[in-house]
């Protein structure tokens, strides 16, 4: 086996289209300027000569034949591979862990990820009528990876809505704390605040208000309760018009081209690890093993300690997503490293599954600027399912790309899967983790509610609209209480009838 090429980013650029910006671009014109600025960033133009490969992450808010071909074409580059993902929030961060190794292996010269969203412009500007200087919208004609397979009984319990599986993660959390209803509210909101500081500073966030605790947590005419515990403010804002663009190339080809050696940042570790697909087949509701273990392999490969992480980038679309990260991480609670490098998801903005090219591109810059700091990125995919992480900064790796093997970890993570789910109950529940669902007028819909039965088998529960037990739930803390639930042939669920 030949000698490992080592990859490092060599531009990076982001965009974020202001509303009231005049012929707002479409998406893909949106990665076309960014594609444009990364470029430019290299410092060289002859990088077009040596992109071989376009990475794109989904759009959702637009559609195209051929996105990466259409690109490809406007910014002068011929490309020997096109991917174009399907959905995912770890996509980006799993692109360069894949790019890293087509280049360590010889496969590419040089990969040129990107991807961007007109989410704002299309849904609220537009009201999803296509604006005439925007192409016509067509179906890919190929999606690498294929499309997020959901289960019926995710349908019919809503577990496909991110907001109300985070939240029934989050009760989980909030159970598993100590924390009582109210100090875990606090906790939210002060960890949030957090990022909405880091949000404020950002000339690229969507929303750049610095928001209190007390802003973020009370509900109020502007800050709906969307999930209990969540309000709108603690929740992923997708309607943002973001692109962002970087490019991956070997140390040398960087040399070869000149491109100063301040500019080369190192992608010093990468792994991609997934959770158990089922959030009711996981023996925890609380826990992701794919970033317990995904951490730990992945400062091995950077030769480091999570004490030498000088700042991180935690997923955020909801606060327990964070709190999952923080406690696998082993981060405690004092500890005064920055947990965004944007300002999360929240406040920086979604830019659906592109978010964390953001904080990768933020990193890049965050890293030639001061190049003593050292950056780990988690990216995270579907309902704490997908994960993938990376480590920035200005030394190689202890550990050659592409030489491990991840597998027998990924096995053990999955083989500890839990039986099927029971469908059809008239027994006892014991709820492990809960949510209540509300209007857009702050009123309570229906209740969700996971636990186990009596045999140790998992089963799911609605609590309706009709039920007297709906308007009392908000204040009490339910994880560990038992319910009886019946099974409704009528609505083909199972309905919460009361608590024991």
């Amino acid at each position: 086996m030949g000698k490992k090429h080592i990859p490092i980013i060599v531009g990076a650029a982001q965009f974020t289209q202001r509303k009231g910006t005049p012929r707002p671009l479409d998406s893909l014109n949106l990665m076309v300027k960014t594609g444009q600025n990364a470029i430019e960033n290299t410092q060289t133009k002859k990088i077009i000569d040596f992109i071989d490969a376009i990475y794109m992450v989904n759009i959702s808010s637009w559609s195209y034949e051929d996105a990466p071909g259409e690109l490809s074409k406007k910014l002068n580059i011929t490309p020997k591979e096109k991917i174009y993902l399907s959905d995912g929030g770890h996509s980006p961060q799993m692109l360069v862990n894949r790019a890293a190794k087509a280049i360590a292996s010889g496969k590419h010269r040089c990969v040129l990820i990107t991807g961007g969203e007109a989410a704002y412009s299309i849904n609220k500007l537009f009201k999803g009528k296509r604006p005439k200087h925007w192409p016509k919208k067509k179906p890919p004609k190929y999606v690498n990876g294929g499309r997020w397979d959901i289960p019926e009984i995710d349908r019919k319990y809503g577990l496909y809505y991110p907001s109300l599986t985070y939240a029934i993660f989050e009760t989980a959390l909030r159970a598993s704390s100590g924390r009582s209803i109210e100090e875990h509210r606090k906790y939210m909101g002060e960890l949030l605040l957090r990022f909405s500081e880091v949000a404020s500073k950002n000339p690229f966030s969507w929303t750049q208000k610095f928001y209190s605790a007390e802003e973020i947590i009370i509900p109020s005419p502007k800050n709906r309760r969307v999930v209990h515990p969540y309000t709108k403010r603690m929740c992923a804002n997708n309607f943002v018009d973001q692109a962002g663009t970087i490019i991956i190339a070997s140390e040398e080809i960087a040399k070869l081209l000149n491109i100063e050696r301040k500019h080369w940042i190192y992608i010093m570790g990468g792994v991609d690890l997934k959770n158990i697909n089922e959030i009711y087949r996981r023996p925890r509701l609380d826990s992701s093993p794919a970033v317990r273990e995904g951490s730990r392999i992945v400062l091995e490969q950077a030769g480091l300690e999570l004490s030498d992480i000088d700042k991180f980038d935690l997923y955020s679309c909801f606060p327990s997503i964070v709190e999952i990260l923080i406690k696998e991480l082993g981060i405690k609670e004092d500890d005064p490293r920055e947990l965004t490098v944007t300002g999360g998801l929240p406040y920086f903005g979604t830019p659906l599954s592109n978010y964390s090219l953001h904080a990768i591109i933020n990193t890049v810059e965050l890293i030639r600027a001061d190049p003593s700091l050292i950056i780990m990125v988690i990216a995270n995919g579907g309902y704490n399912t997908k994960q993938s992480i990376g480590i920035y900064g200005t030394k190689p790796p202890t550990m050659e790309w592409g030489v491990r093997d991840d597998s027998k970890i990924q096995e053990s993570i999955l083989k500890k899967s839990l039986p099927e789910i029971a469908e059809k109950v008239n027994g006892k529940l014991s709820v492990e983790g809960y949510s209540i669902i509300y209007d857009r007028t702050g009123q309570p819909k229906r209740g969700v509610l996971v636990g186990s039965l009596e045999n140790g088998t998992r089963a799911l529960a609605i609590i309706t609209i009709e039920s007297d037990l709906l308007l009392t739930l908000e204040n009490q803390e339910l994880v560990g209480k038992d319910f009886v639930i019946k099974y409704d042939a009528n609505i083909d669920r199972n309905i919460a009838i009361s608590i024991e």
